[in-house]
């Protein structure tokens, strides 16, 4: 079943237009990849999905249960936010956000879940460390049990893995290929184009020429050679 629908999607930024007629269908457990050079829009996309930017036109659909709210989100961190002076327990919690409407603390369950969380992505050790104390492959997994309290059904990830090293990468992928085993559906921004095509059900390429598809299909159109990929976005 659909968990997200793009129609007709007309995006940009500023006033510019940069990503015109997107159509493409997530369903319940799939992998996808988000692939494209520099400025095509990948990240001006996914915050569209979450309801952060306004789409020029067109439409975003959630189905299957899902609500735009219940959607796990982990951004690129700015430099000012891997310094911030939190517990990882803290950090985490914060992730329930979203269900506390204005109730201004958490609840039993809520704690439990984050507790949960936290043991699932290995650093139940580091619960009371302060954030910023963190390596950058700690962070990340901070950040991943913080999104995973925000939802049941679907992460969005902005480049998870960007300036990490190989084998804080590695297990990086694992950890997300294991949740999306689990049920998670993964919507995923990369600029690693061969990871992408290790671990995606689908692609979506974007740029002067739009592709949505299987990653078999992706591979027999033979798309991705001549495809340079480039880091940033926008």
């Amino acid at each position: 079943m659909s968990l997200l629908t793009c129609q007709d999607l007309c995006l940009g930024y500023d006033g510019k237009e940069i990503l015109h007629n997107l159509n493409f269908k997530v369903n319940t457990g799939d992998y996808l990849c988000i692939v494209g050079e520099n400025g095509s829009g990948k990240t001006t996309l996914m915050k569209t999905i979450l309801g952060l930017n306004q789409p020029i036109s067109g439409k975003v659909l959630t189905g299957d249960g899902l609500n735009q709210n219940e959607i796990g989100y982990l951004p690129q961190q700015t430099v000012v936010q891997k310094d911030f002076p939190a517990t990882v327990r803290e950090i985490v919690l914060s992730g329930c956000q979203g269900h506390c409407g204005l109730r201004p603390f958490y609840t039993k369950e809520e704690k439990l879940l984050a507790a949960d969380n936290i043991e699932k992505m290995g650093i139940a050790a580091l619960t009371d460390r302060c954030y910023r104390e963190l390596s950058g492959g700690q962070q990340q997994r901070v950040l991943l049990a913080r999104a995973l309290c925000a939802t049941k059904k679907m992460l969005l990830l902005d480049e998870p893995v960007s300036g990490l090293d190989p084998k804080v990468t590695s297990e990086m992928y694992q950890l997300i290929e294991k949740l999306n085993k689990e049920g998670i559906t993964v919507i995923m921004i990369s600029h690693d184009l061969n990871a992408a095509l290790s671990y995606a059900s689908h692609i979506l390429h974007i740029g002067n020429n739009v592709f949505f598809g299987t990653k078999k299909e992706y591979l027999a159109g033979n798309l991705q050679n001549g495809f340079e990929m480039k880091g940033g976005d926008c």
